[in-house]
């Protein structure tokens, strides 16, 4: 998920913590919900929230350079460790230590020496601590929704987990989050700057060609009725209402995607199918992208098509004609690919093309080369060429085709492993059931 989202749900989160505290110092002090140290609490909540529901994305400072393994240390490394939920925890507590220390220290002698600003410090350090572990804990859960998948529980099960459900960078979410945030308890800058990010999402819907007029127009309207709504909601619900709606939108993507799911394992009936690879398009539940892992005991298939999951309201060529959803990850450009797809199609689904290679070919060049049997550990949808000296061009079809993208590798043939004394990760292979012999 992009890290426009996860602050924003990192700060619906930061004013739910505030608005909890604020009621229970409300019932108790004479001071109402206004203590002489709540100002100071409700800066660090929303510091906290931020920088906790960010910080796994901290594998960034080492996915790179540091581990000397070009494209692969990026690909085997970001969404490594750090979103984890042995991680998500320990850090949390990290962050939450951090959090107290800095707001109590500065408190002056006389807020400390008030007895409501002493409730404040009880109620509010174990309201940090909850912010702090669902801060965290909400990225792993974010980036799980979308096609690229986290693992979260190593160490104890080193497999990938996908939700396959929402976009990476959802405009709906973003349209029920930002309303509350605005209305929130916020100085003129935090306002306008939440105000600039809702502004750009909407000319983004509208402009960047990945979202459909009428969806856009929908987002937009949405946005505005929030924004008119949130304004007359008591300040204690707000980030309530935030946090619902935005369950709410997941749900109908989480719906959406499994319908999507079902309308393409109907028609792979023949026991060849391995894995279905669901983006939806932008803001736009109705249409999905997918690709179709299918394996024989001789042969290993990729093939990409349009999935409408409501096709009585919307059909795949629908879907094909307007691009919402449509394949975008084209697979023309490899040798084996077909525009004549094995599976019968339906108003639901629309096949695109089917890349096919000997699944002996597959095997060899994981045995053979150590960078592709390293870049298995994270390739979902591997497909690779060969050109005339033995090179292989591999990526994963998920993020687009040739050795541009940031998922595709150039791997030499030859013995020698490049990888010798690197930090190689336990992940799972996401093909382990097509590189297993016999399966």
């Amino acid at each position: 998920m992009d890290n426009v989202t996860h602050a924003l749900a990192g700060l619906l989160m930061a004013d739910a913590t505030v608005s909890h505290v604020q009621r229970r110092i409300g019932r108790a002090s004479p001071h109402g919900a206004e203590a002489p140290s709540l100002s100071r609490f409700r800066r660090a909540a929303v510091a906290l929230g931020i920088v906790a529901a960010e910080f796994p994305d901290a594998d960034l400072v080492y996915a790179g350079p540091m581990v000397a393994m070009g494209k692969l240390g990026y690909l085997l490394h970001h969404r490594g460790h750090t979103h984890t939920v042995v991680w998500a925890l320990v850090s949390a507590v990290v962050l939450w230590g951090i959090t107290r220390w800095w707001w109590q220290r500065g408190l002056t002698g006389r807020e400390r020496a008030d007895a409501s600003s002493a409730m404040v410090s009880r109620v509010g350090a174990r309201a940090l601590l909850v912010l702090a572990v669902a801060g965290t804990l909400s990225h792993l859960l974010l980036d799980f929704t979308n096609s690229y998948g986290v693992h979260p529980f190593w160490p104890f099960d080193n497999r990938w987990v996908y939700g396959d459900a929402v976009f990476i960078v959802e405009p709906w979410l973003m349209a029920v989050a930002i309303p509350p945030l605005v209305w929130g308890p916020r100085r003129v800058f935090g306002r306008a700057l939440l105000l600039v990010a809702l502004a750009a999402i909407l000319a983004l819907c509208w402009f960047a060609g990945e979202v459909s007029p009428a969806v856009a127009l929908g987002v937009t309207i949405m946005a505005l009725v929030g924004m008119v709504l949130q304004r007359a909601v008591a300040p204690a619900v707000r980030p309530l209402t935030g946090i619902s709606a935005w369950v709410v939108v997941t749900t109908m993507f989480f719906l959406s995607s499994g319908q999507a799911r079902t309308e393409v394992t109907e028609l792979v009936r023949d026991g060849s199918l391995r894995d279905v690879v669901l983006t939806p398009a932008a803001a736009d539940p109705r249409c999905f992208a997918a690709i179709v892992v299918t394996a024989t005991t001789t042969e290993y298939r990729v093939s990409t098509a349009t999935v409408a999951p409501w096709s009585a309201g919307m059909t795949a060529a629908s879907c094909v004609a307007s691009r919402s959803g449509s394949a975008r990850n084209t697979l023309g450009s490899l040798p084996g690919t077909s525009r004549t797809v094995p599976f019968p199609a339906s108003p639901a689904v629309a096949w695109g093309e089917t890349w096919a290679v000997p699944r002996a070919e597959l095997a060899a060049l994981v045995a053979t080369r150590c960078e592709f049997a390293a870049a298995m550990r994270f390739m979902r949808t591997p497909v690779w060429s060969l050109d005339a000296g033995g090179t292989a061009e591999v990526a994963d079809a998920r993020f687009g085709i040739g050795g541009d993208g940031f998922a595709g590798l150039s791997v030499p043939p030859g013995t020698a492993c490049a990888l010798t004394g690197k930090w190689i990760p336990p992940w799972v292979p996401p093909r382990a059931d097509v590189l297993a012999p016999g399966r």
